[in-house]
């Protein structure tokens, strides 16, 4: 009887330890289910709306309605002012609570005065008034400007010594609202009136332009748009995914000339991409607007944003606020940018292809992984999200190549000349073709291992490194550092001709494959970019470590209303 009944209790307890772990997980999985199907049912009405909603709930972001003080089991928040609804509360909240207004006539007083929000206050925020901090009560008790995100409590908001607000710690970076409004009512718009206007924006003032690619790397782009929006003003942050960079940096000429910073968040082709467009600007003739580019990489290589100092990969390791940061504290560099014309045989009636270059160009096998893995990611887009998804198919393709050896003798089919002087080649398998000090996602290629005295990298010196390789076995070698590749040399024009068959090439990441041609690369023109010389925590009391100077070792990151504005 005695051991019937311990049964019966181990049955009950494994009974109620099944019921409370499947329970709650059967409720997450039906709200995931029901997610995608709330978003697409509220998507008319965000469309509408004045704010800019994204679907929220309790599993995804706990949050306190503002309209009615209750906790949001479905609903939405603004990513550009942070007030948060009910989804019964949305219309009600788009009628009593105002936004950021990107553009505003400034009081007749010349103040501007803080826009509160209620409620929804970070945790580690504290109390402009008593000191003490805030977001520790429950519900809605406190307050947070939304544009110098300076935080109060709400018995201390009437007591508030001073309601002027002067746009916070980010002042020299923000475009503000009244700025805009001024350059509207310009008759002339001429660049010495808008440094007329800038005076009025404090002295230092380099407004910083956010261009994010949401399609890049681990899928970051769309939380780095809101965290922007929430510090910046919401006319100087775009997606690149529905407004192109052309028009984006149009903004650009309505600012002081040299004054503008464009931090772009993707990867190597999308930085590519925004130096194409400020290409075009120079062929406008908008050369004074011309701005300084930094990267945040969000791609899954990063080579050129490795290159200039930001890192291999941006995972949300330090805040947004510590990137704004870095990016003032940058320094600017030239990068030269290359010219790469492929001419087919046989096809002199056909427009040469010509693309541009940053990174590198290369023939061989790891120009085919980078092929089979476009051809792939084209096909099934919503596999290649992460970044370690990403480096594991690039390895397995890389294996496959180890065994087949598909780029076999192609020292037999091409022909290789640097500065006009023919090389003879070694039995290779591949040859690339450098501009910056990284390739292959994070590896040396020129300055390899050992003490041999070759020249370092720089991206200023008008010379390209070019090397090979023996096939897909040695690449992975160079990048563990069990072996150097074959130094072929440097120059300032080279030009590769491909003989016969066809063979897969890149530029920058971007792969085809290439019947017998003439391929000539040349300098093109010279970027001015940002170059990241110290790693910044995002501890306030820690200092700065310690990093190589930009030297030569080391040197080689709303749209409809966006795009009114850029085009008024």
């Amino acid at each position: 009887a005695d051991s019937t009944e311990e049964l019966r209790e181990e049955w009950t307890l494994l009974l109620w330890t099944t019921v409370a772990v499947l329970v709650p997980v059967l409720i997450t999985l039906w709200c995931s289910f029901q997610r995608p199907k709330r978003k697409v049912q509220l998507k008319d009405l965000f469309r509408k709306s004045k704010h800019g909603w994204h679907y929220t709930d309790l599993f995804n972001k706990p949050t306190y309605c503002c309209v009615c003080s209750q906790p949001i089991l479905q609903g939405a928040f603004c990513d550009c002012c942070g007030i948060c609804a009910d989804e019964q509360c949305i219309q009600r909240a788009d009628r009593i609570l105002s936004c950021k207004e990107i553009m505003i006539q400034r009081p007749t007083d010349g103040r501007f005065y803080h826009q509160w929000v209620r409620g929804n206050v970070p945790l580690a925020s504290y109390c402009a008034e008593c000191k003490q901090q805030c977001g520790t009560q429950p519900k809605l008790c406190d307050y947070r400007c939304v544009w110098c995100q300076t935080t109060v409590h709400d018995d201390c908001l009437s007591s508030l010594n001073d309601d002027l607000c002067d746009l916070g710690e980010f002042r020299s970076v923000i475009i503000p609202p009244y700025y805009l409004y001024q350059v509207n009512k310009l008759r002339q718009r001429h660049p010495d009136e808008y440094s007329k206007l800038a005076a009025g924006c404090g002295s230092g003032w380099t407004p910083v332009l956010v261009l994010a690619n949401t399609r890049s790397g681990n899928n970051m782009g769309e939380v780095l748009l809101g965290e922007f929006r929430t510090l910046l003003n919401p006319v100087q942050v775009f997606d690149l995914s529905e407004l192109p960079p052309s028009k984006a940096l149009q903004l650009c000429t309505l600012l002081p000339p040299g004054s503008v910073h464009v931090l772009v968040c993707g990867g190597d082709g999308t930085v590519g991409w925004v130096l194409d467009a400020i290409d075009t600007m120079k062929l406008k003739g908008q050369d004074q607007f011309i701005p300084l580019v930094t990267i945040l990489p969000l791609g899954t290589g990063n080579d050129l944003a490795n290159s200039l100092g930001w890192g291999a990969g941006y995972a949300g390791e330090i805040p947004v606020e510590q990137v704004l940061r870095n990016v003032l504290e940058a320094e600017v560099v030239k990068m030269d940018r290359w010219k790469v014309q492929v001419v087919s045989k046989g096809n002199y009636f056909r427009k040469p292809k010509v693309l541009s270059m940053n990174n590198y160009f290369s023939v061989g096998p790891d120009a085919l992984m980078a092929l089979n893995f476009h051809a792939h990611r084209e096909k099934t887009p919503s596999f290649f999200s992460s970044r370690i998804i990403n480096k594991a198919v690039y390895f397995l393709y890389g294996t496959k190549d180890c065994l087949v050896q598909e780029c076999k003798d192609l020292d037999k089919r091409i022909e290789l000349e640097l500065d006009g002087e023919q090389v003879n080649l070694p039995s290779l398998e591949g040859i690339i073709v450098c501009n910056i000090g990284y390739w292959g996602g994070g590896c040396r290629l020129w300055e390899g291992m050992g003490d041999e005295p070759y020249p370092p990298t720089r991206v200023d010196d008008g010379l390209l490194e070019v090397v090979g390789v023996y096939g897909s076995f040695h690449c992975a070698q160079i990048q563990v550092k069990l072996a150097n590749p074959v130094r072929l040399g440097q120059a300032h024009t080279v030009r590769l001709v491909l003989k016969s068959s066809r063979m897969p090439m890149q530029v920058d990441g971007e792969p085809w494959a290439q019947g017998p041609c003439t391929i000539t690369i040349t300098h093109k023109t010279q970027a001015l970019m940002l170059y990241h010389s110290a790693e910044q925590t995002d501890d306030d009391d820690s200092s700065a470590s310690e990093c190589e100077e930009p030297s030569a070792e080391h040197i080689d990151t709303t749209s409809n209303t966006q795009e009114t504005v850029t085009e008024s």
